[in-house]
């Protein structure tokens, strides 16, 4: 679990290209200099968010183990099956919210009226 939550988050975060686009577009960090130590302190950071999220993926996937061996608990789903449901879950929510966000907005512009700069449109 470890390996691949530090893997995936090499792979999907680049450190220095936040420090370059914080710097580039006026973003700064307070007290950290611009440039490497930005970049040094955002891997920091970053190692530490992982360390915790990979010790919490760890846990969840451990704990229903658990409660089938020890505590006899009639649990069908393993703890790789549980990451899966709920990320399928969130990510059905998350579509369902944009879905009627934007069909609200359809129904707010639909009863507006628009009008361009000239007069003719």
């Amino acid at each position: 679990m470890y390996f691949s939550a530090f893997f995936y988050t090499s792979i999907v975060f680049n450190a220095n290209d936040v420090a370059d686009n914080l710097k580039k577009y006026g973003g700064f960090i307070p007290g950290i200099r611009a440039g490497n130590s930005t970049a040094e302190y955002i891997e920091n950071v970053l190692g530490k968010i992982t360390v915790a999220g990979a010790v919490y993926i760890s846990i969840v996937c451990v704990l229903p183990g658990i409660l089938i061996s020890q505590a006899k608990v009639p649990f069908y789903f393993g703890g790789t099956s549980i990451l899966i449901l709920v990320g399928v879950a969130l990510d059905t929510v998350q579509q369902i919210q944009s879905h009627l966000i934007s069909h609200q907005y359809e129904g707010f512009m639909r009863g507006a009226k628009i009008k361009g700069r000239r007069s003719g449109i």
